[in-house]
């Protein structure tokens, strides 16, 4: 196999498609871990009887370091070899797996999750760079990066479908042993169906530009989510100020060097700078509700976990159809217009949350799920094709995993702010709705989540806990209508900003038609 890049046919084959379904497999098991602890914590808790703050960081530890090394390893993809650096994460991915699903202490459980997410970083830019190099057709590149984010967003959608069903059967570290076939699968198929490349001229690693990034996104993320968690404290203020100073400090030495980790000229290219930022605000759109709406599913209609994440199974299907009408539609109508019709889509969706009345309207809540997510596909697809394609193939491994790392950025950033506007309204509408006659110490839990109230209805007299009950639902879908429509606003900047910076790039078809290259800036 080459080691570099030497002009691959301009059209994929059999294998490259085959490829593609070997690389779209960790892909999903790779996001569906960011969501399938959740339900396993109380019997992780059960067993391994970790303290709070141990709790925490088994939850956040994976998410923290994945942000934190993604720059890096997309960057060591470019020098060493995309799929050597996919092999070496498919081997760390497993050991850490079985080692977590097996781990005796909440002490060995938060390493092998910090173990998880560093080999995370190395396979998810890895996959959508070799992707950028084994697809050099646009049509069909369009179509294997629609599978690619068909297979995340799928995988984040039936984690906790996946976790409920393991856990009905086996013990907790079940839902870690899941990645574990994949990741075999990845290891044998790879070295035969998988092409490898590497930028022929990489430069020097920066190994401080390496530390600063890694500490900057980590400090910036921990910040955002301890605020979110608890409101306005010094410690996550002063981490989120020192982050962005680092960060500050990081971009000032890309400036400098010759061989930058980032090469801050790509943000000069309009097609790049601008499908990411615009793919960033629809994911902060999208992320601060994407919590809310699990929780109505089982706090407000009262649905088990499990039944819960066989709901979502709408919206992967959607996700899944989205995706192929994408690929269908891309070659002759312009990207902006395509994903400007398709977040006018998602708005509906949104809309279609407003409309909830927390008693008894699981279809109008599966509507608006799988409204919204067949609007985002257009933005998800061609906004990382353009991404991806707007740079040269020897630093597709750099650019992946800048897209990423602002999408981490923004879900981050969605569930606080967005989570914060909703925890404000739900606190209000508490404030002017509690029931007569309940104690102070259960009015404060009452007023400060939906959990806690449903927890301490359940302690009280049974007209006066379902009086509460009532009231509580009824101020959670109020927080989410609010919710609904700031997500709404979000996503109109979203189509503003693709149509005033993207609409001048042509369709493949005016393309053909005009034999020239595409605009890029």
């Amino acid at each position: 196999m080459p080691t570099e890049i030497d002009g691959p046919p301009a059209v994929a084959g059999r294998k490259e498609w085959i490829g593609l379904a070997v690389l779209a497999l960790p892909t999903l098991l790779i996001s569906m871990d960011m969501s399938v602890l959740y339900l396993a914590i109380p019997h992780i808790s059960a067993a391994l009887e970790p303290s709070s703050s141990q709790l925490l960081w088994i939850l956040d530890v994976y998410g923290f370091l994945v942000a934190g090394f993604l720059i890096t390893m997309g960057t060591v993809g470019d020098r060493i070899g995309r799929r050597k650096l996919l092999m070496v994460g498919a081997v760390a991915f497993g050991i850490a797996s079985i080692v977590a699903a097996y781990s005796t202490s909440g002490e060995m459980l938060i390493v092998t999750r910090a173990l998880l997410g560093v080999a995370g970083a190395t396979l998810m830019p890895s996959t959508l760079a070799l992707i950028r190099n084994m697809f050099h057709d646009e049509k069909q590149r369009t179509t294997a990066i629609g599978v690619w984010m068909t297979s995340f967003m799928v995988g984040m959608v039936v984690g906790p479908l996946v976790g409920g069903t393991m856990l009905e059967h086996f013990w907790w570290g079940s839902v870690f042993l899941v990645a574990v076939p994949a990741m075999v699968l990845l290891l044998v198929a790879g070295p035969v169906l998988l092409p490898e490349y590497k930028d022929p001229n990489p430069g020097k690693l920066d190994l401080l530009s390496a530390a600063l990034s890694l500490t900057s996104v980590i400090a910036i993320i921990y910040g955002i989510k301890e605020l979110a968690k608890n409101g306005v404290e010094t410690a996550p203020v002063l981490v989120l100020a020192a982050g962005l100073a680092l960060g500050a400090v990081f971009v000032a030495r890309q400036r400098r060097l010759t061989s930058p980790l980032v090469d801050l000229r790509l943000f000069g290219n309009v097609k790049f700078s601008g499908a990411l930022v615009a793919l960033m605000v629809t994911m902060l759109a999208m992320g601060g509700l994407f919590l809310l709406l699990s929780q109505y599913l089982q706090l407000v209609l009262g649905l088990s976990a499990f039944r819960a994440g066989l709901w979502t199974m709408p919206q992967a299907t959607a996700m899944v159809v989205g995706a192929g009408l994408v690929s269908v539609l891309a070659p002759r109508i312009r990207p902006a217009y395509l994903m400007t019709g398709g977040l006018l889509v998602s708005i509906v969706g949104y809309t279609i949350f407003t409309q909830l009345s927390g008693d008894g309207d699981l279809a109008t809540i599966v509507t608006g799920m799988v409204v919204f997510s067949l609007g985002l596909s257009p933005m998800f697809v061609l906004g990382l094709d353009m991404i991806v394609g707007a740079v040269d193939p020897a630093r597709a491994g750099a650019a992946s995993a800048i897209s990423e790392t602002g999408q981490e950025f923004s879900v981050a950033l969605g569930v606080a702010v967005i989570g914060s506007i909703g925890t404000a309204v739900y606190t209000s509408q508490m404030t002017g709705s509690m029931p007569e006659g309940l104690p102070a110490d259960a009015a404060d839990a009452a007023k400060d989540t939906l959990a806690g109230a449903l927890h301490v209805s359940g302690l009280l007299p049974a007209q006066l806990g379902t009086e509460l009950t009532t009231a509580a639902r009824q101020a959670f879908t109020q927080a989410l209508h609010v919710n609904s429509i700031v997500s709404i606003g979000l996503t109109a900047v979203a189509a503003g900003l693709v149509l005033v910076l993207l609409r001048h790039i042509p369709s493949p078809k005016e393309q053909e038609a005009t034999n020239k290259e595409p605009v890029d800036a």
